[in-house]
């Protein structure tokens, strides 16, 4: 039996509840946070590290991607702990001029958006070729962000953690929650085997998982598990210092058809690259619902090799040292949940499926301010009633 009670209870222990026990515990708050596993030890060890900007809708989605970004430049000076933080851009790589012609579009849109020329350039074909010697030759031309950073997520959680201990923060490893109880005071009991933890609030940021947590107090979340293979090669030149990307990533985001072959788009396979600090190189990717399982599918490694071929034939003599397979929280309209619930001090911080590493400064920073009373921006597209909305 745990006896202390806290202000704020956090459910998951990935980078999305780090942040937000980082950001609480600053306010003042006592905080615990329980987690089934260990740290980073789900969604958040198995993905990339993109922050980006560059593959958001222009209006609500581009302005979180964008502050969210900023924070995370700004925890790059003020966490302890180092995270590799860089900040080296990004590019989408068009293949024909089909996709050339909607990659423009998308840059007007974006500057008309976000302010013109601010972020986003149009690439030519020689653009490409003084960017990266690698680049295959069928190349048409591009898009380019210069606002997209790159982290480790996996230390990034870590130093979110660390700093937060320094203030009133406790963190429960391997204490899986089997229930979650509403109080008569309003109040909650959150139980974990023999231990029972009681707080005034609780943060539902389980990722995957956080249907089956809602679910303990009656309520339906539509997050579903989307799974994505990741390539680890082992180090070498690098291709580019960039975050790199086919523009058909975009396309298999939103679910758009893209001149692929069919097995290419049945797995929504799309070429992501990504430059480590360490010199190695991950690349991705895929997207498929197949429930919870996350066994690596060799099929889908061959095909995410043979994209990444197409964009840079050298990468055929290039070793691969192993691979791995996450799962994504999905939500219908792609934007995450972040809301309080029906139920009085229950939130729901999850549904960020593969930006949950980019947007999770906002995140933890807007929960805590939720869970305060001080929140002044208008989150109201992250509301958990717009799935209400949409049924009826």
């Amino acid at each position: 039996m745990n006896r202390d009670i806290y202000d704020v209870l956090i459910i998951g222990g990935g980078i999305i509840g780090a942040s937000i026990a980082y950001y609480t515990t600053k306010t003042g708050l006592k905080v615990a946070l329980l987690e089934g596993s260990t740290l980073a030890s789900g969604t958040s060890s198995k993905c990339d590290g993109n922050v980006l900007l560059i593959d958001k809708e222009p209006g609500f989605d581009s302005r979180m991607a964008i502050k969210s970004q900023a924070l995370i430049r700004e925890l790059s000076e003020e966490l302890e702990m180092k995270f590799e933080f860089r900040h080296p851009g990004s590019i989408f790589l068009c293949a024909d001029d089909d996709e050339l012609e909607q990659a423009h579009e998308w840059v007007d849109l974006q500057n008309a958006e976000n302010g013109e020329d601010e972020f986003f350039r149009k690439l030519t074909k020689e653009d490409l070729k003084n960017d990266s010697k690698y680049f295959s030759d069928h190349l048409v031309g591009g898009i380019e962000c210069t606002n997209d950073a790159t982290v480790n997520p996996y230390m990034l959680t870590f130093a979110l953690v660390h700093q937060a201990k320094k203030y009133d923060f406790s963190l429960f490893e391997n204490t899986r929650v089997t229930d979650v109880e509403q109080t008569h005071d309003g109040n909650f009991k959150v139980f974990s085997h023999g231990d029972v933890f009681k707080t005034r609030k609780v943060i539902n940021a389980a990722g995957v998982h956080a249907p089956k947590v809602a679910n303990m107090l009656g309520m339906d979340v539509p997050i579903k598990p989307r799974k994505g293979h990741i390539l680890v090669a082992s180090r070498s030149e690098l291709m580019g210092t960039r975050k790199i990307q086919e523009f058909g990533y975009l396309m298999t985001k939103f679910g758009k058809e893209r001149k692929a072959s069919k097995e290419m788009n049945d797995y929504g396979i799309a070429l992501v690259h990504e430059a480590t600090e360490s010199q190695n190189f991950l690349l991705g990717s895929s997207r498929e619902f197949t429930g919870f399982d996350t066994k690596v599918d060799h099929r889908i490694i061959q095909l995410i090799a043979r994209r990444a071929i197409e964009y840079f034939p050298q990468m055929k003599d290039m070793n691969i040292i192993r691979s791995y397979a996450g799962l994504r929280p999905w939500t219908p309209d792609h934007l995450p949940v972040l809301s309080e619930t029906k139920i009085p001090g229950f939130y729901i911080a999850a549904g960020h499926e593969g930006d949950g590493i980019g947007l999770s400064a906002i995140t933890g920073l807007w929960v805590s301010q939720m869970v305060t009373d001080s929140l002044e921006d208008d989150i109201s597209p992250l509301d958990i009633n717009r799935f209400r909305e949409v049924h009826a």
